[in-house]
This record gives C-alpha cells, sequence and structure tokens, in this order.
C-alpha cells in the first residue's frame, strides 16, 4: 500500500492528476477519505497561541477555548459555537484551524453554568436540558462584547456555529447589533419577527439531506429577502446533518466540507477587515 500512495502522492505533485481524483484514488487505497486525508504531507502552518480563559457572561464567568496566530497584532475575531456535545476535542480543532486562517477565534463552552463539558459525554444531553434558552442566548452575546474589546481584536466580530451551534449563531445575529458577520451551519432559523432585528450579513449553510432543518429555509429566507437583509444559502449536495464534523465518519463529507470552509473564511476575511 506504501508504495501506491507514493506513485499517487507524485502524480498529484507532478501535475498529472488533479486534487479531487488524488484525493478518490487515495481514498480507495486506504480505506476511507478520512484514513486518506491522514496520509497527505502535513501543511506547514502558522504557530498559535492557544489557552482555556474565562469571560464575563450573563450567568457569570463562561469557560471558554481561545486561539490567535503567534504573529502579529490585532486580529478579526470569531466565534465558534459547539455542537449539542459541547466544547470537545473536535470543537477546539476547529477554533484551531479559525486562527490559523488569521483570526483571533473563541470557542465559548455554552455547559459553563452547569459545570462545563465533561470528559465523558456519553449523557451530555442532560446537560443541555438544564441550560435557559434566554440566557444561553445572552451568554454567547457577551462573548461579542469581551472579543469587541479584546487586547488582540481589530474590533469586528462574526459568529458560526454548527447543529446546535448553528441555531445559537443565528440568535446571536438576532441579539447582537454589534455582530458583524454570521455564518450558521445547518441550524435551525429564527422566527420572521426576529430576522429583522438581525444586522449582520449572513452566510448560511445546509446540508441537502437534513428534513428537519431544512423545512425552515423557504422562510427563513423569505424574512430576509423582506426585511432587506444581506445574505447568502448554500446547501451541498449528497450530504447530510453534520457534513463538517471530521469526527464523525457517517457523516463527514470532506469535498462539501471544504467548499463551505473555504466559503466561510472568505466571508469573515471580507465583513471582518
Amino acid at each position: 500500500m506504501e508504495k501506491n500512495i507514493t506513485d499517487l502522492y507524485e502524480d498529484y505533485r507532478e501535475g498529472r492528476t488533479s486534487r479531487r481524483d488524488f484525493l478518490k484514488k487515495l481514498a480507495m487505497v486506504a480505506g476511507s477519505t478520512a484514513a486518506a486525508m491522514a496520509f497527505l504531507p502535513p501543511k506547514k502552518e502558522p504557530a498559535l497561541i492557544t489557552e482555556f480563559i474565562k469571560y464575563p457572561g450573563a450567568t457569570g464567568e463562561m469557560r471558554a477555548y481561545i486561539a490567535r496566530p503567534k504573529k502579529g497584532k490585532k486580529f478579526p475575531a470569531v466565534i465558534v459555537i459547539h455542537e449539542n456535545r459541547g466544547l470537545v476535542p473536535h470543537i477546539q480543532d476547529v477554533t484551531r484551524r479559525m486562527a490559523k486562517e488569521g483570526f483571533l477565534a473563541l470557542a465559548p463552552d455554552a455547559l459553563s453554568p452547569v459545570g462545563g463539558t465533561p470528559e465523558d459525554i456519553t449523557n451530555v444531553g442532560e446537560l443541555f436540558k438544564k441550560l435557559n434558552s434566554e440566557e444561553t442566548t445572552k451568554n454567547f452575546v457577551a462573548a461579542v462584547q469581551y472579543l469587541k474589546t479584546h487586547p488582540k481584536s481589530n474590533g469586528k466580530v462574526g459568529c458560526t456555529g454548527f447543529c446546535w451551534g448553528g441555531a445559537m449563531t443565528n440568535q446571536v445575529a438576532v441579539n447582537s447589533p454589534d455582530l458583524n458577520a454570521a455564518v450558521p451551519y445547518y441550524g435551525r432559523q429564527p422566527s420572521a419577527e426576529d430576522v429583522a432585528k438581525i444586522k449582520a450579513p449572513i452566510m448560511a449553510h445546509y446540508a441537502e439531506n437534513d428534513a428537519g432543518i431544512n423545512a425552515g429555509i423557504a422562510g427563513f429566507e423569505e424574512a430576509l429577502k423582506n426585511n432587506n437583509k444581506e445574505y447568502q444559502i448554500f446547501s451541498y449536495p449528497g450530504t447530510g446533518h453534520g457534513f463538517n464534523n471530521d469526527t464523525n465518519t457517517g457523516r463527514y463529507n470532506a469535498e462539501a466540507a471544504k467548499l463551505a470552509w473555504e466559503r466561510t473564511v472568505a466571508f469573515f476575511k471580507e465583513k471582518l477587515k
């Protein structure tokens, strides 16, 4: 297998095959797309500064994971909101990815008021049930204010989130007039009345096969149009809910995740400069 992988990579490096075909063939040799990605040579990435911090929320101190490039004085800021599993290692990794794109990235732990995300998330759903939705939204809105005045921030703040975090991203957009851009991934949409309160430009990503979430897209788009909001909506063919999560092999779609990420980063770079 090692020789086959070496030959494939040599063809790709010399331009004899496209990246798409290279990854497709590599996945066949390696056994899966996720395994194929592990064989790719590591990219030279910018050094990061990462740490867990606390910021003042509506319910008290909020624990959060923060990452930024080591070099540079000020950066556009992005809040990263986790799925309904809490601030797990995957979301910390997504936060680092955002920082590598040149952002000051902050991932709050929504479960801070109830003890924080546990190491064993088997029963984490019970903790989410203990959260007050209004207070939870206020805790994320407080993150906007925290990043607005952070010494390493340029004062512009965006927000993105996945699944539960996608819905929360929409709520942050509704409740924070200071937010500069919002990118919800397959998140439940706000009501038409709430859409009127949104000030930030929206870029929404959806999976093609996600009936429960997608039922709200038409009404969301109509409300955005009626209220003259700036927005973009993308749907990714052949994908299901959670397609960006590369730790979930049953849902992850590498091609869609890459395209959505590229669009997200470009959108934030445009709106937060």
